[in-house]
């Protein structure tokens, strides 16, 4: 590619993605977790309340579990790009553009569905520190995803 003046800015974002990919995904599944301990629990014989939702996490409030799903989600397919941009990357040719572009913005459309449902978690307020934290790598992420492929892109 011709300008590979470009190339050590993607992998500095690259690696930068990665980790925090990983976070948030290691933060959701801890969520899912809770959820799945802690939930709603019916004893034999009972019935549902009217008002059941299937996606229901003790913590946080309502757009939660939302939010937690397409975060994971999102975590889970921005780390599998991440990997394919380190073929990128290290090769740095007009032949591996495509695959570590389209998967970096098929991370990046997940990641920007992840980061409005923490817009709204957060103005629906009555969430922990974990969620916090969550919330703020996805709302980072959105840009950072997003100059990794301009960086991506301008290096042809």
């Amino acid at each position: 590619m011709a300008n590979a003046g470009l190339k050590p800015v993607a992998g500095l974002l690259l690696v930068l993605n990665f980790c925090m990919y990983l976070i948030v995904a290691a933060v959701g599944g801890w969520a899912i977790n809770h959820a799945i301990n802690y939930g709603f629990f019916i004893g034999s014989g009972l019935q549902l309340p009217a008002h059941f939702s299937p996606i229901y996490f003790p913590i946080g409030n309502a757009a939660t579990g939302f939010f937690v799903i397409f975060a994971v989600i999102a975590g889970v397919v921005g780390a599998a790009a991440a990997l394919a941009g380190v073929h990128h990357v290290r090769a740095w040719s007009a032949e591996s553009l495509p695959a570590a572009s389209s998967s970096g913005f098929i991370a990046w459309t997940l990641t920007l569905l992840a980061m409005g449902l923490a817009v709204k978690e957060i103005e629906l307020h009555g969430r922990n520190a974990r969620l916090i934290c969550m919330e703020t790598f996805t709302i980072i992420l959105s840009a950072t995803q997003l100059f990794y492929l301009l960086a991506i892109h301008g290096g042809r």
